[in-house]
């Protein structure tokens, strides 16, 4: 299936839910939750590509940087580029249900481990959501990393339980899910975290613990002082509130803070490779794509989504030559014009 083919197949699997825009900026679905939208006016979303979009690179072409080698290792496992898929859930009632959650699910971290790199699985209101993401961690031999709500803490570690049972790369929790309401409607409140209650939850595993949802230096302070392993700087795609910055914006001033104390991840805009290079001139060590994967799941299972990962590291690759990058070490702020950020 070329690449006309695959978006032709996920526009009309969403019909109603996505449109699958030429540029996916958020401004046709803005406030359509349910739906792939924005929360209220869709600024949030939209700014995550604004943010990235006002950040422009420096051509170099003479260099040695002929083929760039993308490898990178996330949590001690080497993957052929820092580019993975972010937690997805809520097909049926974001996505119009053309297919189950344990298709979209399995598509997400098969089509991911086969493209050579990890995928996310998230959590929900419907408990079938985490448990299909689970099952399909399992079938790929614990290759793939569940984040979890932020429930009650007694609920998280339980849930941490079962992935360390089904061999989990790592494991983690989207704090800033504590502002989703579909959550309390389905009798499954969840609630932000004290620096005393996330330490609780770190220390309850042996597994490398993400936080993700950060957008201040002074939380992914907390989150290091708890002992997480990684951060997300992440704005939830735009989802939780209204009138937030993109992750593009607070990312160099987090990263300059806390690059050597964790693994910084960023998510949010990406729908290009070279989106994944400025995030990681930005200080970040990896990239989770969202919205792109849903087109890849949506217009052709696991393959589509392998088609979306290879299409984003063909780019990064060519936009690491064209910026004189040899590997990914040597993406740094020299890359971005006028960049502030050292």
């Amino acid at each position: 299936m070329n690449w006309s083919d695959l978006r032709q197949e996920a526009r009309k699997n969403l019909k109603g839910f996505c449109q699958v825009c030429p540029v996916c900026d958020g401004r046709a679905c803005a406030g359509k939750i349910p739906g792939m939208g924005g929360i209220g006016t869709g600024l949030s979303f939209m700014e995550n590509l604004n943010a990235l979009e006002r950040y422009k690179v420096n051509l170099r072409t003479l260099h040695n940087a002929k083929n760039p080698d993308l490898k990178t290792k996330i949590f001690g496992r080497e993957i052929l580029y820092p580019i993975m898929s972010a937690p997805i859930t809520g097909v049926s009632y974001n996505m119009g249900g053309k297919i189950s959650e344990k298709e979209f699910i399995s598509s997400v971290i098969t089509g991911s481990k086969s493209a050579g790199t990890i995928g996310m699985c998230g959590d929900g209101g419907d408990p079938g959501f985490y448990l299909s993401g689970l099952e399909a961690i399992e079938v790929e031999n614990g290759f793939g990393i569940p984040i979890i709500k932020p429930r009650k803490n007694h609920e998280v570690i339980e849930r941490i339980r079962q992935a360390e049972k089904n061999g989990a790369i790592a494991v983690g929790i989207d704090i800033d899910g504590a502002g989703l309401l579909a959550m309390a409607l389905n009798g499954q409140p969840v609630e932000p975290k004290t620096l005393a209650e996330l330490k609780e939850l770190v220390s309850s595993t042996n597994l490398p613990f993400i936080v993700k949802g950060i957008m201040t230096v002074d939380e992914g302070i907390i989150a290091a002082k708890a002992g997480a392993a990684a951060i997300v700087v992440s704005n939830h795609g735009g989802r939780i509130i209204d009138h937030a910055p993109g992750a593009a914006d607070v990312l160099p001033q987090i990263a300059a803070e806390l690059k050597s104390s964790l693994t910084i991840i960023a998510d949010g805009g990406v729908r290009y490779g070279i989106d994944v290079l400025k995030l990681l001139a930005l200080g970040a060590d990896g990239v989770l794509l969202g919205r792109p994967i849903i087109t890849g799941a949506l217009g052709n299972g696991a393959a589509g989504v392998k088609a979306v990962l290879e299409k984003m590291a063909t780019e990064l690759k060519q936009s690491m030559i064209l910026t004189g990058c040899a590997k990914i070490s040597e993406i740094t702020p020299r890359v971005l014009y006028n960049c502030e950020y050292k």
